[in-house]
C-alpha cells in the first residue's frame, strides 16, 4: 500500500521551483507512487553518492593484489581501462532506462515494468544480495585497511571478535547518519566526492615523488605472478588467465553506480540528473583510479618483491617508499573515504529494501516500507540492511573457504550478484523498447541503436564476469550463486508466485493515483 505524502517536510532547496517539484512528483505519480521521501539531492549529490560508493580508494586499494599478483604492471596499465569499459557499458545502458523510470529501487522496477513480476522479483533479490554483500565487502575492507595502517601502532590483533565488533561499530554509525535524514547524508557524500579527489591527487603526487624511477614500461609489461610468486592470491594459471582474473579489480571497484537510481525519488530533476550522475561517476572514477594506480605501480621498487607480498602489497610499498608523516596523513584520508563509501552504500541498500517492501516483496514489508515522518527516511530499512551486513560478515568469518580468503569470496559473490541484477533489466529492456512496456525513452536519450549496442555488450560482459568470478580459488562463489538460484526458485514457486503482485500496473496505477490525489486534497484542507 502507498501512504499519503508527508506534509510540511521542509522548504524546497534553492533553485528547485514549484514547477520542477511538481514535474518530479508527476513522474512518480504516473507510476503509482506518492512522494514520501524528501527531494533534497542535487545533481551533484546524485553523482557524489555513486562516486562515493565506487570509491577508488576503497576497492582500488583493498583489492589491488588481484592485479599485481596476477599479470603485474600490465594488469593496471592495460587491464584497468578494459575493466572500466566493462562497467561503463552497464552504466550507460542502465542510465538510459533510469531516465525513463526514475524510482527508488530502480532496478527492481525496471525488471518488473520491462519484463514481468517474476523478472522484477528476481532482479530485486539479486540486487539486494549484491548490496548487502558489497556493504560487507566495503566495511571488511575498511577494517583490514585500518588494521594494516594503524593496527601495529595500536597493538591490534586480527581476531574474529575484533573484526566483527569493528564492523558493527562503523556500520551502526553509518546507519545512524542515514537515519537522521538524507540532508546530512547528502552533505557527507558531497564531501566524500571532494575528499576522494583530493586524497587521490595527494596519493598520486606522493607515489610519483618517492618513486625510485618512472619506469612507464612496467605498466605495459606482462608477468605471470600466479601461484607462489604472487603470494598465492591466484593459483598457478597461464599469463592470459592471470591477466583476465586481474580484471576483477576494476570491475569490482567500478560498481555501485546503481545508487544514483536508488535515490531517484530524493533527487531533483531525476529523469536527467540520475543518468548523468551514473555515467559521470563511472567516467571520473575510471580516470582518477587509473592515474592513482599507475602512479602506485611506478613507485614500487621491485615488481617481483611486490607481487610476492600478495594482499599486503599496498602497505609494503607505502612503508618502503613514503615517509611516515606523509604516509599516515594519506592513510587517515583514505580511511575516512572508505567509511563514507560504506555510508553511501547503506543509503543504497536501504532504498532498495524500501522500494521492494513498498510492493510487498519482503517479510514484514509494511514496517520496512514505512517512512519516518520526522526524518523522512525509511528507518526500518536502514537498520535492517545494516544488520544483515554485520550478520553476513560474521557468518563468513566463521566459514573456511580453503585457499581463498573470506574477503575474496565476498568480492566474487558481490560482483556476480550485482552485475546479474544489472544485466536482467538491461536484457529485458533490449526487447521491450518500442513496445507498450517501454514506448519512449526518457529525456536523457542516447538513441535506440546506441542503447541496443551497449545492451548486447552488457550481456556478453556478464558472461565474462561470471566466468571470472567463479575461478579458483573462488570456486565456492559458483556454489553460493547456484544455491541462491535454487532457493529463489523454491521460494518463488512455493510462495511468491501467488502472493507477490509487483509494482502497480494498469488499473492499480489509476487506483493509487486517485488515493494520492485524495490524500493531497486532505492535506491541503488541513494546512
Amino acid at each position: 500500500m502507498t501512504t499519503a505524502p508527508i506534509p510540511n517536510a521542509g522548504s524546497a532547496p534553492a533553485g528547485y521551483t514549484d514547477d520542477k517539484k511538481h514535474a518530479d512528483m508527476q513522474v512518480l505519480h504516473s507510476m503509482g507512487y506518492a512522494q514520501e521521501l524528501e527531494r533534497r539531492m542535487s545533481r551533484f549529490s546524485n553523482f557524489a553518492i555513486s562516486f562515493s560508493i565506487i570509491c577508488i580508494l576503497s576497492g582500488g586499494i583493498n583489492s589491488l593484489a588481484q592485479a599485481t599478483a596476477g599479470a603485474g604492471g600490465a594488469a593496471i596499465g592495460i587491464g584497468w581501462p578494459l575493466g572500466c569499459l566493462v562497467s561503463a557499458v552497464f552504466a550507460i545502458a542502465m542510465a538510459q532506462i533510469a531516465s525513463a523510470y526514475p524510482t527508488a529501487g530502480g532496478l527492481y522496477h525496471w525488471g518488473s515494468i520491462l519484463g514481468n513480476r517474476f523478472v522484477g522479483w528476481l532482479t530485486a533479490w539479486f540486487n539486494l544480495l549484491g548490496l548487502v554483500t558489497v556493504l560487507g565487502a566495503i566495511n571488511v575492507g575498511t577494517y583490514y585497511f585500518f588494521f594494516g595502517a594503524f593496527g601495529p601502532m595500536l597493538g591490534m590483533e586480527d581476531t574474529i571478535t575484533v573484526r566483527v565488533l569493528f564492523l558493527a561499530a562503523i556500520t551502526a554509525l553509518q546507519a545512524v547518519i542515514n537515519h537522521v535524514g538524507i540532508g546530512l547524508t547528502a552533505k557527507l557524500t558531497d564531501f566524500s566526492g571532494t575528499l576522494i579527489l583530493v586524497a587521490s591527487v595527494a596519493l598520486t603526487l606522493a607515489c610519483l615523488a618517492f618513486a625510485p624511477s618512472w619506469d612507464v614500461a612496467r605498466l605495459f609489461t606482462f608477468h605471470n605472478y600466479s601461484g607462489a610468486a604472487g603470494g598465492n592470491v591466484w593459483p598457478e594459471v597461464s599469463t592470459g588467465w592471470a591477466f583476465l582474473l586481474g580484471l576483477l579489480l576494476p570491475i569490482y571497484t567500478i560498481t555501485g553506480y546503481d545508487a544514483s537510481a536508488h535515490t531517484s525519488e530524493e533527487t531533483r530533476d531525476a529523469a536527467t540528473s540520475v543518468p548523468k550522475g551514473m555515467v559521470s561517476a563511472v567516467l571520473w572514477s575510471s580516470i582518477a583510479g587509473y592515474v592513482v594506480l599507475c602512479a602506485f605501480v611506478l613507485m614500487i621498487p621491485n615488481m617481483d618483491a611486490a607481487a610476492a607480498q600478495g594482499w599486503n602489497v599496498f602497505f609494503w610499498a607505502m612503508d618502503a617508499q613514503v615517509p611516515p608523516v606523509i604516509r599516515n596523513v594519506l592513510y587517515a584520508a583514505i580511511f575516512v573515504s572508505q567509511f563514507l563509501c560504506g555510508l553511501a552504500t547503506v543509503t543504497s541498500v536501504s532504498r532498495m529494501i524500501f522500494a521492494f517492501s513498498r510492493d510487498g516483496g519482503l517479510p514484514a514489508s509494511k514496517a520496512l516500507a514505512r517512512v519516518n515522518p520526522r526524518f523522512r527516511t525509511p528507518v526500518a530499512a536502514i537498520w535492517t540492511g545494516s544488520a544483515l551486513c554485520v550478520l553476513f560478515v560474521w557468518g563468513t568469518s566463521l566459514v573456511s573457504f580453503g585457499e581463498a580468503s573470506a574477503y575474496a569470496i565476498v568480492v566474487s559473490c558481490t560482483v556476480i550478484f550485482l552485475f546479474f541484477s544489472f544485466a536482467i533489466p538491461i536484457t529485458v529492456g533490449l526487447f521491450a523498447y518500442g513496445t507498450r512496456k517501454w514506448p519512449t525513452m526518457g529525456p536523457w536519450n542516447i538513441g535506440r541503436a546506441a542503447f541496443s549496442l551497449v545492451a548486447v555488450l552488457s550481456i556478453a560482459a556478464m558472461v565474462l564476469i561470471f566466468a571470472l568470478g567463479v575461478q579458483p580459488p573462488n570456486g565456492n562463489a559458483l556454489y553460493i550463486t547456484l544455491g541462491f538460484l535454487v532457493i529463489a526458485a523454491l521460494v518463488w514457486f512455493l510462495f511468491e508466485r501467488r502472493r507477490f503482485r509487483g509494482p502497480p500496473i494498469g488499473d492499480e496505477i489509476q487506483r493509487r493515483q486517485a488515493a494520492i490525489r485524495a490524500a493531497e486534497s486532505a492535506v491541503g484542507e488541513t494546512a
